[in-house]
């Protein structure tokens, strides 16, 4: 809840519980998967997109995570 607050107060972005998961598992802060996967072989799982994923990597930093 920090982070997505944090993003949404400083840049006015929503980032979702999946694109925070995603930049956590890019920086090896998450090590399990993710069991609510659905296990079908063409899952479409949606990248963050760029400025996303700055402002997570600023909140992740302010929060001192990485």
């Amino acid at each position: 809840g920090e982070i997505k607050k944090y993003v949404l107060d400083k840049y006015g972005l929503k980032v979702s519980s999946l694109y925070i998961a995603q930049i956590k598992r890019k920086h090896g802060l998450i090590e399990r998967e993710n069991y609510n996967f659905s296990k079908k072989e063409n899952r479409r799982v949606p990248n963050c997109p760029e400025e996303k994923e700055k402002a997570i990597e600023d909140a992740l930093e302010h929060f001192g995570m990485i």
